[in-house]
């Protein structure tokens, strides 16, 4: 089970990552182990241009992660809702479609 959990992240295709929470509302666990997740040292080492960007606010609003790639596309996910695995899948899947057509531009 334990190597169930292990995800590996891959920041390449991503230029910044903004995470912004209301530390003190009940649904907000899922977003903050997807903002530990992709502030690891490990995940952070994919990629050094990467900006991971905390906005933690008092004001009990939902919490959201907002990622840029480095085409200009963005991904706009509302933790409140989802778990931190969907938020990771969603993620990762929408990467490793950029890899993949970088891959594909390059040959």
């Amino acid at each position: 089970m334990a190597a169930s959990r292990r995800v590996s992240v891959v920041l390449k295709a991503v230029r910044n990552i903004t995470v912004q929470f209301c530390p003190f509302e009940s649904n907000v666990r899922s977003t903050r182990e997807f903002l530990a997740k992709v502030a690891s040292d490990k995940a952070r080492a994919t990629n050094m241009n990467c900006e991971v960007i905390t906005t933690v606010k008092h004001d009990r609003s939902e919490p959201v992660v907002d990622i840029t790639y480095v085409d200009g596309e963005r991904l706009v996910m509302k933790g409140a809702k989802l778990t931190s695995s969907e938020m990771l899948a969603a993620f990762q899947s929408r990467c490793a479609a950029k890899d993949r057509q970088t891959a594909a531009a390059k040959k």
